[in-house]
């Protein structure tokens, strides 16, 4: 019959894990003589200094070929989207309603076309953006010749938006049966509208029901033009004081005064028949004054 085994104390206990720690019989530290643990500890030390080099090296090379101002891969942007200010939104539509005869309706779409203007304020363009941009050309960057080692941005001033820029009428026509909307297209990061550098992208815009209620439509700058000298966009850190071209589009409402319009920006590289994205190309929206 097997013997049971001897139950041990905790003072042997103690004394065996110090003879483990130490033992003098054989000069070992925890199983190992010193100069093994030598070894030991060089071997470690040379795995991590090599991993860590590794590493480092890898990381280097991952951001030497970034581009800090754009990046790598854009498929899902081929062609911008489209936006309409006042943006006063429905369920799921952009729904332009004022009253003529209310000053809280008026001011609320003046408040709102305001305050996106800001940034194409005169003065505010004049200090940011002081290049002399050619027009009707692509204004291609291949170095940083700006401040603080930046590209040139062309300005874009809300005077350049004529009657619909605020500045002559502060209500936009939004007291009237005259109202401005303003177009902006989406920057996409060197994007070119066209193949030809004669042919600018311009703003079209067309009634889609209603048609006996608006008699007229104006476009500002003249024809709905975006300057080519906006293009490309290179990236908000590239270019910090690059601001959108804009188009301001007047219309004038009859009859019922209420209408449901498109405009799209046309050109040969811009796409607007999307299914899955509406706002592809072009903006629809909805338009009525009331009185």
């Amino acid at each position: 019959m097997a013997t049971l085994k001897e139950k041990r104390t905790c003072g042997q206990r103690c004394e065996d894990f110090g003879h483990f720690v130490w033992n003098s019989d054989n000069g070992t530290f925890m199983g190992r003589t010193p100069e093994k643990w030598v070894y030991i500890s060089l071997y470690y030390a040379a795995f991590y200094v090599v991993m860590t080099g590794l590493f480092s090296l890898a990381i280097w090379v991952l951001m030497y070929t970034l581009d800090p101002y754009a990046p790598d891969y854009q498929d899902r942007l081929k062609s911008p989207g489209v936006m309409a200010w006042p943006n006063t939104y429905g369920e799921e539509d952009i729904e332009i309603y004022y009253n003529t005869s209310d000053k809280s309706s008026m001011k609320k779409m003046s408040d709102i076309l305001h305050k996106f203007l800001q940034p194409y304020n005169e003065t505010k363009q004049h200090e940011c953006n002081f290049y002399n941009c050619t027009r009707g050309k692509y204004f291609i960057q291949k170095t940083f010749a700006g401040p603080h080692h930046t590209k040139w941005s062309c300005p874009f001033t809300q005077s350049m938006l004529g009657p619909c820029s605020g500045l002559e009428d502060p209500t936009f026509g939004y007291n009237s049966t005259m109202p401005c909307v303003v177009i902006k297209m989406n920057r996409i990061i060197n994007f070119l509208p066209s193949n030809h550098t004669e042919l600018p992208p311009y703003v079209n815009c067309t009634v889609l029901e209603g048609h006996n209620n608006v008699e007229n439509i104006e476009y500002f700058p003249e024809r709905g033009v975006m300057d080519l000298s906006y293009f490309p966009y290179y990236g908000n850190l590239a270019q910090p004081t690059y601001v959108n071209p804009l188009v301001a589009v007047r219309f004038r409402l009859v009859r019922d005064r209420k209408a449901k319009l498109q405009c799209r920006v046309v050109s040969d590289k811009i796409t607007y028949q999307h299914y899955h994205d509406p706002y592809e190309g072009k903006v629809i929206f909805y338009l009525q004054a009331v009185h």
